[in-house]
């Protein structure tokens, strides 16, 4: 019997459809099927192919070791995988640089207003120390005894209030950082369901994904890892073996 027909049978046995083991082990229905027909092209290569293999092995109840033994009988067993090459998102990620402000320039400013306000401050004391020095002693400025003052077109110098430099912008990042105890797969898609990327972590290994908008996350084993987002750690966020669907956004809650 082959993988496909043992999975299926087994599937069978167990009352269970392709939907229900869908949404017990957050795997596309499309590649249950495949794989059911021993069509493990979808999976994405062998390492994913073993991980599918094994969440819905156990899922349905068969016996996960032995379905991966035939797999490797049949397609060689694993070869020795560098860890880029495993935890290699998909599809690539763009990180919006955030620009820093420029806070040597603001220091500029604010050090020339300071300056401009005791300059004005000096000249200002002086002027007003002058005119008590001649009332006090009884002169009138001869211009005072002809003609009015002359009132003054422009305007008084008014000191202005250091420049505030504007504070950087928020993070609208999501940074999502995951510790493994026991093996776990994920999976990210966008809100609306369309595929970004998927992984297979192993025990006592930890990986870091950082988007730039909300995103869905599929955790096969939660209760096997630990897991930080936006800096806020959260623990393990189901039991062992019981797959969960996180959505996951820059400053909202994280809802299941």
């Amino acid at each position: 019997m082959s993988i496909g027909d043992a999975l299926a049978d087994a599937r069978r046995q167990a009352g269970l459809t392709i939907t229900q083991v869908s949404q017990r082990t957050c795997i596309r229905e499309t590649i249950i099927r495949g794989i059911e027909h021993d069509d493990f092209s979808a999976c994405g290569g062998d390492f994913y192919a073993r991980g599918h293999i094994r969440s819905v092995a156990r899922a349905v109840g068969a016996d996960d070791e032995e379905l991966i033994r035939e797999y490797d009988a049949m397609h060689g067993a694993p070869q020795a995988i560098r860890a880029a090459d495993v935890f290699e998102p998909a599809t690539p990620i763009k990180i919006k640089e955030r620009r820093r402000p420029n806070w040597s320039l603001a220091m500029v400013l604010v050090l020339a207003v300071i300056a401009g306000y005791g300059i004005y401050r000096v000249v200002d004391s002086g002027s007003a120390h002058a005119a008590r020095t001649q009332a006090s002693s009884g002169q009138v400025p001869q211009q005072h005894q002809t003609q009015p003052a002359a009132v003054s077109s422009s305007p008084a110098a008014t000191p202005t209030a250091p420049a505030t430099p504007a504070a950087p912008a928020a993070s609208q990042n999501v940074v999502i950082s995951l510790t493994a105890i026991q093996d776990c797969w994920v999976e990210f898609t966008k809100p609306n369901g369309r595929f970004l990327s998927q992984a297979y972590v192993v025990g006592g290994s930890s990986k870091t994904w950082t988007f730039a908008r909300a995103v869905k996350m599929d955790i096969g084993n939660p209760g096997g890892i630990v897991l930080t987002v936006n800096g806020k750690k959260l623990g393990s966020p189901g039991a062992a073996g019981q797959p969960v669907m996180l959505s996951l956004g820059p400053g909202k809650p994280v809802t299941s």
